[in-house]
């Protein structure tokens, strides 16, 4: 007990202290979360809204594979992806392993169905009568497009809140695809496997510290847009 308290210790004061490489870290976590989170839903949220509103064959196989797919090992995609890009894969001419560029692809595909499926939720729960009084109203479809988008704005917002921590808390594609270079591919999560294995307790609690404060914000953000979407 004292061992842990002592190291808690050490673990906060490495936290208020700013120390440098701590807060490169973290930064880097959060950066490449943020652009793969941006991606994902500049992608998920139109197929959400496209998956909705149309009907085609196959659409219940669509929807039961992206339910599938939300819970999508992330190892499996760091698998297939290291396969993909290694020098001697199909894409190893474009050189982007042990590259930022490599785990954001990796986090884009795991969060990908999770803002896609729940865009399709949000669509679903908004009020039908919404497109029926836009067009009674002689709104053009743009209109009629964005008036449904600003009703629904909370649960798409909610949508991408839950992708971005999936991303950030993810562990296995970035452990994969980013190699855990120091300085360049070491996110929160690589970087407390990594300094545990080494001994580092205190450095990896301070990291593990706050990535769960960042975890705390994004429930705190999620339950927030689900209760002004209702």
């Amino acid at each position: 007990m004292d061992y842990f308290l002592q190291a808690l210790g050490a673990a906060s004061t490495l936290i208020f202290s700013f120390d440098r490489d701590i807060y490169i870290i973290v930064w880097t976590s959060l950066y490449i979360s943020l652009v793969a989170v941006i991606l994902a839903s500049l992608a998920g949220i139109p197929l959400g809204l496209l998956v909705h509103f149309r009907s085609f064959p196959g659409k219940g196989m669509v929807l039961q594979l992206l339910n599938t797919l939300m819970a999508l090992p992330t190892v499996v995609v760091g698998l297939f992806l290291y396969g993909m890009l290694t020098r001697q894969g199909p894409l190893g001419d474009l050189d982007i392993l042990y590259t930022p560029l490599a785990i954001v692809i990796g986090e884009c595909i795991l969060i990908l169905p999770i803002i896609w499926n729940l865009s399709i939720s949000a669509a679903a729960s908004a009020d039908p009568r919404i497109l029926a009084t836009c067009k009674a109203l002689g709104a053009s479809p743009l209109q009629q497009s964005l008036l449904f988008v600003n009703e629904i704005r909370y649960a798409l917002v909610a949508a991408v809140v839950a992708g971005f921590g999936r991303a950030v808390g993810e562990v296995g594609v970035a452990m994969m695809l980013g190699g855990n270079i120091n300085g360049f591919t070491r996110t929160m999560t690589t970087a407390i496997a990594l300094e545990t294995s080494k001994g580092e307790f205190e450095f990896a609690l301070a990291l593990g510290l706050l990535l769960l404060a960042t975890a705390f914000v994004v429930n705190l953000l999620l339950q927030r847009f689900q209760r002004l979407n209702r």
